[in-house]
């Protein structure tokens, strides 16, 4: 059963790490704390999600969607230009998941598809 207590303990402790990494890979004028402002909204709507059993399916999506607007927060609120890897890891989770969905509905496409007859003379 998933305790409320447990899930703000468990996010709690992601968006801290979260922060901290981000800290140690941003230009030095970002702090922990402006990061970690950034990021709050996206972790706490992220546990709001996982707290109501979202689907996986659905709730990877919006983890992307989430992961790549705090990225873009994170772009506005910097006074430096984010180094490139930076860009590309904010929109690494929306393409694997991306990836992940097509290549399951290619899967799907193919399963369904009826076996090929062979006429023999």
């Amino acid at each position: 059963m998933r305790h409320p207590i447990d899930i703000i303990a468990m996010f709690a402790a992601i968006w801290l790490l979260a922060s901290m990494v981000l800290d140690a890979l941003t230009p030095k004028e970002l702090t922990a704390i402006m990061i970690a402002i950034a990021i709050g909204p996206a972790i706490v709507i992220t546990a709001v999600f996982y707290y109501l059993r979202c689907p996986r399916t659905d709730f990877a999506v919006i983890f992307a969607a989430l992961w790549l607007i705090s990225d873009i927060a994170i772009a506005f609120i910097s006074q430096k230009e984010l180094p490139h890897f930076l860009i590309v890891l904010g929109f690494a989770p929306a393409l694997l998941i991306g990836i992940v969905l097509h290549w399951q509905r290619f899967q799907r496409r193919h399963e369904q598809l009826p076996a090929p007859s062979v006429k023999r003379s």
